[in-house]
């Protein structure tokens, strides 16, 4: 072979070049920007340690109103390559430390409760400031009116006001509609 000739390209019929069509680089129908927003959420609360964001919405729900007016979770940090036996990190205002610190085998249950198996084995409580929850809408109480015989015996059994009033409008709806 000779070292002074630079190559030359195989000789024959030559494929013509189609232009490619073009293809969205991000494929789908445009969402709406309230779809988005658990995605974006999620993102900066595993940044910041937390598996799920709904453990910082829903604290009050899950430790009770009492203790969540003085402590706050911070971040859930779980050994490498687990996502069991982690350590919740609480902020807790001044005073209330010692209380909370009597309380954390309860926290630890309502906790691991909430996420159905045992991702928190630990608490880290660090004294601090603690931001109120915002209020929230007092709820009406369901109204004491009686039932209508036609929307069925079955809806007095309900204990829940709210799964109540819920049911009852549905069947109001109904018997509206079958008029």
């Amino acid at each position: 072979m000779d070292k002074g000739k630079p190559p030359t390209a195989p000789k024959g019929p030559k494929k013509p070049v189609t232009p490619k069509t073009f293809q969205r680089p991000r494929g789908g129908e445009a969402k709406a920007v309230s779809a988005l927003m658990p995605e974006i959420g999620r993102a900066a609360f595993r940044r910041f340690g937390f598996v799920q964001s709904s453990v910082v919405s829903r604290w009050d729900e899950i430790v009770g109103a009492r203790y969540a007016a003085v402590s706050a979770p911070e971040a859930i940090r779980f050994p490498i390559g687990k996502k069991s036996d982690g350590t919740l990190e609480l902020t807790v205002e001044g005073a209330h430390a010692t209380m909370i610190q009597h309380v954390l085998p309860e926290i630890i249950d309502r906790v691991n409760r909430f996420f159905g198996y045992g991702a928190v084995a630990r608490v880290k409580v660090r004294q601090g400031p603690v931001a109120k929850p915002p209020a929230r809408q007092p709820v009406a109480p369901p109204s004491l009116k009686p039932i209508p015989m036609e929307l069925g015996e079955s809806l007095r059994e309900i204990g829940d006001p709210e799964l109540f009033a819920v049911l009852e409008s549905l069947a109001k709806s109904l018997a509206k509609g079958s008029e």
